[in-house]
């Protein structure tokens, strides 16, 4: 029995789309074994092939396109929503510009947006001044007086209005007004060296795993919940309909072409680089 450690995050939004997979409703002979960690760390680990398959950042994959094959499903994608620049109180753009701004990692999906805004509000070659903090303590930094300003993700994105912060800019509403497209934030990939036979595989029990979390909603919801950091049902439902959805189990043509066009902008401005980018089912 092939054993395949799959990597996610730790939030509701990765368990509930493996569900399926976690809970038996999806049969295979295959040994999957769930590694949670925050995304960074899967980021990390990817460029060493750690694991035979695992979610990382849109970011990353132009790191590791030459060991993993990049899937059609299991996309996040911020519809006119996404990474938010936020801070206890209003800037303007010369202050931002000037503003130290923690954020969750380096090859973060959230990371290169942040950089290519920086570029088209400020000008060619001004980059953001940043430090990294991890994901989870970048409010309470902001809100200790640590940093001024943050670059949030994941639930922050719907509860940090309530941890009194302000919004300075989102990252999808800005990609979206820019190129029309989602915006592509995370991606399932699967070892190449596993062979194509184990690819279709894992390929068909992730497809099958979100089918399962969409059609049993609640008991996938219910499950979700363990690792939804102390957010309450409803909001745990808004954050996994956001990024739990038809477009996660096919990215299209239209995610295809933002991956690429997000990625191609990355490189022009230097900070990934240039990749063919192959979405394969």
């Amino acid at each position: 029995m092939l054993k395949i450690r799959l990597g996610h995050s730790p939030d509701s939004d990765d368990a509930f789309m493996f569900w399926g997979l976690a809970s038996g409703e999806v049969k295979t002979d295959y040994d999957f074994e769930h590694i949670l960690r925050d995304i960074q760390t899967l980021n990390t680990w990817a460029l060493e092939g750690k694991l035979e398959s695992t979610a990382i950042s849109v970011h990353a994959f132009a790191y590791v396109a030459d060991k993993y094959a990049l899937l059609r499903h299991g996309g996040s994608f911020g519809d006119s929503y996404g990474p938010m620049i936020v801070a206890k109180r209003a800037l303007s753009p010369e202050e931002l510009k000037e503003t130290v701004i923690a954020v969750p990692g380096k090859m973060t999906s959230a990371f290169l947006a942040l950089h290519l805004y920086f570029e088209d509000q400020f000008g060619p070659g001004i980059k953001p001044k940043f430090e990294v903090v991890p994901f989870d303590e970048i409010v309470p930094a902001i809100q200790d007086g640590r940093y001024e300003v943050g670059l949030i993700i994941h639930e922050g994105q719907l509860t940090y209005e309530r941890e009194g912060l302000t919004l300075i800019a989102d990252m999808g509403v800005w990609w979206k007004g820019k190129t029309g497209l989602p915006l592509p934030l995370g991606v399932n990939v699967v070892r190449k060296d596993l062979g194509d036979a184990a690819v279709k595989e894992v390929s068909r029990c992730m497809r099958e795993s979100i089918t399962a979390g969409l059609t049993h909603r609640g008991q996938a919801l219910d499950y979700a919940l363990q690792f939804a950091r102390g957010m309450d049902t409803p909001t745990s439902d808004e954050f996994v309909g956001m990024y739990v959805n038809e477009r996660t189990l096919d990215m299209g043509d239209e995610g295809a072409r933002s991956i690429r066009l997000f990625l191609q902008m990355g490189a022009e401005v230097g900070i990934v680089p240039t990749v063919d980018v192959e979405v394969v089912d």
